[in-house]
């Protein structure tokens, strides 16, 4: 059975339009993770999206030498979570999950649970941080075991242009996922549109020589509003061009300049790729728990939501 989620991935011409979000630290009182659901959905009235995405936050430490700029804390199970917004909100979730804590086994009750008790289908499965020896569980390991087991996901899988602009491989990984069960990808906030625009060029072009046709991909964009939510997008390894770090630190508004910069950047990638045939979309997180930056997400959202509807609905004219 389809989810609400692949009737409207199925049409190419239409965008799809999700907000990212973090589960509340796992330490929360029940009322309190209500309230803060409850907070975020009176948010999110003024807009018109389509779903979701819950993180699976992990402590990323031992992918980088540098400390962490905000102090990692456990969270809530990314799954109840979603559950609780998928009931308030009456829209889809997708539910990230990081597999390389678990073996097989471990993961294969994992995915039992999640469908009797929290009602997942639509899922994200991310791979280890870093390759430290300490996996349990390799991403294509938990393809295979998803594609074997009796119940169904959507699944979707990541995808990050930083990673094409060292290996120049990343078009090839989105391939090989597909393959392996990805039928959308999210991307990495965006900040260097050059980089994107280069992944997707590829991506299209392979799909292209192959006969396939592409997966959609989800933008992400976030907005920035000081020098330590900068510090910590470069901690978790998103590009920022230095003509774009000074552009927004040294902006009378940082916050308000940094969405310039996404309208931009979405502009310029839309401009080169829109001609690809790539279905897309957009997901607008914030980084932050700061209530400007927050606020900041929302309108971006709005502006970068129109900038989309507005280039499809050209394409077809």
């Amino acid at each position: 059975m389809t989810t609400p989620l692949e009737q409207k991935f199925s049409d190419p011409n239409r965008g799809v339009y999700f907000v990212g979000t973090t589960p509340p630290r796992d330490n929360t009182e029940p009322e309190k993770v209500s309230e803060i659901a409850d907070k975020l959905l009176a948010r999110l009235s003024q807009i018109d999206y389509d779903g979701l995405i819950v993180y699976d936050i992990q402590d990323e430490s031992s992918r980088i030498s540098k400390p962490r700029p905000f102090p990692y804390m456990q969270t809530l199970d990314p799954r109840e979570y979603s559950a609780l917004l998928r009931e308030k909100s009456a829209h889809p979730v997708i539910t990230y999950k990081s597999v390389a804590q678990r073996d097989r086994a471990d993961f294969e009750r994992w995915l039992e649970q999640s469908r009797t008790e929290f009602n997942v289908r639509d899922l994200v499965l991310v791979g280890s941080p870093s390759s430290d020896g300490s996996i349990r569980l390799s991403l294509p390991e938990a393809y295979r075991s998803l594609a074997q087991h009796p119940l169904d996901y959507h699944l979707g899988g990541v995808t990050i242009a930083e990673r094409h602009a060292v290996k120049g491989n990343e078009h090839l990984r989105l391939i090989e996922k597909s393959a392996q069960g990805c039928s959308y990808f999210v991307s990495q906030a965006v900040y260097n549109a050059q980089a994107t625009i280069d992944l997707l060029s590829s991506y299209a072009r392979e799909c292209r020589a192959r006969g396939v046709e592409p997966q959609r991909i989800i933008l992400t964009f976030t907005p920035c509003g000081s020098a330590k939510t900068l510090e910590f997008m470069e901690w978790l390894g998103i590009s920022v061009p230095e003509a774009t770090r000074w552009r927004i630190l040294d902006a009378r508004n940082p916050l308000s300049e940094s969405i310039r910069v996404c309208r931009s950047n979405l502009e310029q990638i839309l401009e080169a790729v829109a001609p690809l045939g790539i279905p897309l979309g957009l997901n607008i997180e914030s980084l932050t728990n700061r209530k400007d930056e927050i606020d900041a997400s929302i309108r971006l959202f709005k502006l970068l939501k129109a900038t989309l509807d507005l280039k499809l609905a050209e394409q077809q004219l």
